[in-house]
């Protein structure tokens, strides 16, 4: 059994900052990856940043030089520092967490997701 869940989202300014937050809890495991996705209304699920375990980082163009990934082993937390935040950043935000080990019959678990609005 893994849990894992999103929080931070909110409503906010254009040009301002967020900080969003994925905790992965459950039976024993180690995260091997961890991805942020979002969707915006009518629209498909896209990559904006993931991180692996050693600290490895990828962005989604969109995404580079606004947004930081970052992830604390010892509490098994991601983060996604956001900046600059525009309109079109407006979408639910997803967490993946890619675990080492087979559980519930898969590698990936996905968090319930947490709204982002950015608007005036």
């Amino acid at each position: 059994q893994v849990q894992v869940v999103e929080s931070g989202g909110g409503l906010v300014q254009p040009g301002g900052s967020l900080r969003l937050s994925c905790v992965v809890s459950g039976s024993a495991f180690s995260i091997g990856a961890v991805g942020w996705y979002r969707q915006g209304p009518g629209n498909q699920r896209d990559m904006v940043a993931q991180i692996s375990s050693d600290g490895t980082t990828n962005y989604d163009d969109s995404a580079k030089g606004r947004f930081t990934i970052s992830i604390d082993n010892a509490k098994n937390t991601v983060y996604l520092q956001m900046t600059s935040l525009q309109p079109e950043d407006t979408a639910v935000y997803y967490c993946n967490a890619f675990l080492n080990r087979l559980v519930d019959g898969r590698y990936d678990h996905w968090g319930p997701g947490t709204q982002v609005t950015v608007s005036s």
